[in-house]
């Protein structure tokens, strides 16, 4: 009985990037405020595809996160397929870093995390403005894209404590 309870226990950890993932994109879940009328925003979805793209590649299959962009542009009122490219692109950067990496260090995924959130970010902003012609603050999206990044060794710590130490203990 104590083995079958430890497999659901795994299975529902690995599962876990996945729930949150589809959580953020189906309710549209940014984290903004207003701080002295400057508005402050962080993508916790670009943090979610990067980090387990990155280190944990079996808990987020590119399917999926192509099928989250679809959602998220259903539900952010974008026209469809922006966001999956996006996020597709975004795994391409880690997937290309990953196996490009030699020894995993946080000051190293959190540059690069950076680059490729600008990367994403300018890919967004020249579809959005010049394709479409939807008007985009390129400042907003920038400044968006920064506490993004500045955010990113925080949630690696906390991913990396709980959930990768799980799911490492799993394969032991």
């Amino acid at each position: 009985m104590k083995k079958i309870e430890k497999k659901f226990y795994i299975n529902i950890i690995r599962s876990l990037p996945i729930v949150f993932l589809y959580l953020l994109v189906l309710t549209g879940f940014d984290l903004s405020f207003f701080y002295y009328d400057i508005n402050f925003s962080f993508n916790f979805v670009y943090l979610i595809i990067f980090f387990f793209v990155l280190k944990n590649p079996n808990t987020l299959s590119y399917g999926l996160i192509f099928l989250a962009g679809i959602i998220n542009d259903v539900v952010q009122n974008y026209p469809i397929g922006i966001s999956s490219v996006n996020y597709l692109l975004l795994c391409a950067i880690a997937a290309f870093v990953r196996s490009r990496m030699i020894l995993p260090n946080l000051f190293y995924d959190w540059m690069l995390f950076f680059i490729a959130i600008l990367i994403v970010s300018s890919v967004n902003y020249t579809v959005l403005t010049m394709v479409f012609e939807i008007p985009i603050k390129y400042g907003v999206l920038m400044f968006s894209s920064i506490l993004t990044a500045l955010i990113y060794p925080i949630l690696s710590k906390i991913f990396n404590e709980k959930v990768l130490l799980i799911l490492r203990s799993e394969n032991d």
